[in-house]
């Protein structure tokens, strides 16, 4: 059985205390060719314009964005709940003014007149 001196010699001995030099690229040199280039000109054009769809937005939306972004995760659940249950109550809304045009009958399509239902075709009947 090892001491417990010579436990604490052997830990000290793996230690380094070299320091690597990261910047050089003969000793790390990129795994992939040119993926450090194009990164660095993605990140560029990234920070210059905004994206297609971030144009289209508002003021109110991007202060919207921020607000949702900022929210716990507990909060951005009861927000989807929330709008879940509007979403809800806007379909019974509908459901029940749907209802209320059938029985009001203002839905209906209007049925196409015969030519015989027609008082002018009559009037030309009586001429012949």
């Amino acid at each position: 059985m090892a001491s417990p001196n010579g436990g604490d010699d052997f830990e000290s001995s793996l230690l380094s205390f070299e320091k690597l030099d990261r910047a050089s690229p003969d000793l790390w040199p990129e795994q992939l060719p040119g993926v450090a280039d194009f990164a660095a000109s993605c990140k560029n054009s990234i920070t210059s314009s905004p994206p297609k769809w971030m144009a289209e937005l508002e003021s109110e939306d991007i202060e919207m964005l921020k607000e949702l972004g900022s929210l716990t995760t507990a909060n951005l659940m009861e927000k989807v709940k929330g709008l879940q249950n509007l979403a809800y109550q806007l379909g019974l809304e509908e459901s029940r003014e749907m209802t209320r045009g059938k029985f009001l009958n203002i839905l209906e399509r209007p049925k196409k007149r015969r030519p015989q239902d027609c008082s002018l075709h009559r009037m030309c009947l009586h001429r012949e």
